[in-house]
């Protein structure tokens, strides 16, 4: 036996062992779960995050300003006011998800389906910086409602 009949013998196992690893099938999208999905692990974080987070009551400013504001405008507000906007397990409703309907962990730390599934901490965005909290807190926001980076204290 040669080294060759080998290595696509060791291939044709691990195709069969292991589908979608070497067939060229691209992994799954990453899903929104939202923030009861972390605090069985990250209790404390979860709780300082929902007791001291504007972001985590996103939602009570959302539906306050909802009458006042066109559909278009309302649907402009859910990218950074809600959880996972137009991706796949995110929100898409009050009514058909309101479990997402709070600017929630992911928001910042990013959709959490293989952190939850694997729980290796390199399946999260742990470390933050300034650069990742500008998609909703670009410079027009800030010089209208004075937001300053929490990325040592946080919010949790």
């Amino acid at each position: 036996m040669g080294w060759r009949f080998l290595v696509g013998l060791v291939a044709v196992a691990i195709t069969a062992l292991c589908p979608g690893v070497s067939d060229g099938e691209p992994a799954p999208p990453l899903r929104y779960v939202g923030s009861k999905a972390c605090a069985g692990c990250h209790a404390a974080q979860y709780d300082a995050f929902m007791k001291h987070s504007k972001k985590a009551h996103s939602c009570v400013s959302l539906r306050r300003m909802a009458g006042k504001l066109t559909p278009e405008e309302l649907t402009g507000c859910f990218g950074c006011h809600t959880t996972g906007y137009g991706k796949p397990g995110g929100f898409t409703s009050f009514a058909a998800t309101p479990e997402m309907a709070e600017a929630g962990c992911e928001v910042c730390h990013g959709p959490g389906s293989a952190h939850v599934a694997s729980q290796d901490p390199a399946d999260i965005k742990g470390k933050l910086t300034v650069a990742d909290c500008r998609d909703c807190h670009n410079d027009t926001r800030v010089r209208a409602f004075g937001y300053k980076p929490l990325l040592r204290a946080g919010a949790h």
